[in-house]
């Protein structure tokens, strides 16, 4: 018995049409369908869906590291940048990186859930740690 893999990814949204903006035009995702409390996108591949809960506290959320990654090329990442400046996204404040550790931007979605656009991959990130020396304990 094994997980086949990711089969959707939910998040709850205070305005559905500005979520629908935001999750088309900032994460290039294809709106597949709409209700009144919900939409389902496919994004690049990932099946993710939108349902409105208006009563919930999000003050917590600025706060939190926790958040979804986008690869992108090192080459477009200026532009995603300064797409998501002409969008007036909220871009928040990254942790302290150094060069080998590749490119990132972090940004909210309307009801503040945290992404993030970066150019590195899994195996250069270990690597890193790796060449580092960090005290880390290695299973591959």
């Amino acid at each position: 018995m094994k997980i086949q893999g990711i089969n959707h990814l939910t998040f709850s949204v205070t305005n559905l049409e500005a979520s629908i903006a935001f999750y088309r035009d900032v994460l290039e995702g294809t709106l597949l369908v709409r209700g009144e409390k919900t939409a389902y996108f496919d994004l690049q591949g990932v099946w993710l869906a939108l349902n409105v809960q208006e009563d919930i506290l999000r003050t917590e959320v600025a706060y939190s590291y926790t958040h979804i990654a986008f690869t992108v090329d090192e080459q477009d990442f200026p532009a995603y940048v300064q797409r998501l400046q002409q969008l007036g996204v909220t871009i928040r404040e990254g942790r302290p990186r150094n060069e080998a550790e590749a490119q990132s931007v972090y940004f909210t979605d309307p009801d503040g859930h945290l992404f993030e656009f970066h150019t590195g991959t899994r195996e250069q990130r270990i690597q890193y740690y790796k060449d580092e020396k960090k005290l880390m304990t290695f299973y591959i």
